[in-house]
């Protein structure tokens, strides 16, 4: 479902899907990045104006790092929530585990587990907030 505000501090545009975990592969991570561009091609009609091609592949990125942890690292459903601003995207995505996930060092020898490391460098903010049976991993992606 996709809503649209105006006012203040809300967004512009937001939408958000379940998935309900039964299906552990790539297929939810696929799904989310096209999710996430499907949202983002329906940013004009929200007032933000057209989301650059570079954003859009960034956002896709982010999604995809994110919904990966949690498919791969919690039990069950996982919950993503796009919430278009302005002048950034708050990609937040939501999962039954109660442990934050923890960015490793720097090291270009290692094969993967740099998703957490890529976000980091690409988002304005990322914070994990517990959550009643869970956690929601909240990235802010600047559209600037």
């Amino acid at each position: 479902m996709i809503t649209r505000e105006s006012t203040g501090y809300r967004p512009a545009l937001s939408a958000s899907v379940s998935y309900d975990g039964a299906d552990t592969g790539d297929g939810i991570i696929a799904a989310a990045r096209d999710f996430t561009a499907d949202f983002l091609a329906a940013a004009p009609a929200g007032g933000a104006g057209p989301v650059s091609r570079d954003h859009l592949d960034l956002a896709r990125l982010v999604v995809s790092e994110l919904v990966t942890n949690a498919v791969r690292h919690a039990p069950g459903p996982c919950l993503v929530l796009l919430e278009l601003y302005e002048d950034a995207l708050d990609i937040s995505v939501f999962d039954r585990l109660e442990a934050a996930p923890v960015a490793r060092a720097h090291d270009p020898r290692r094969v993967g587990q740099h998703g957490l490391e890529i976000v980091l460098a690409v988002c304005e903010s990322v914070s994990v907030e517990p959550q009643r049976t869970g956690k929601r991993v909240r990235a802010r992606l600047s559209l600037a």
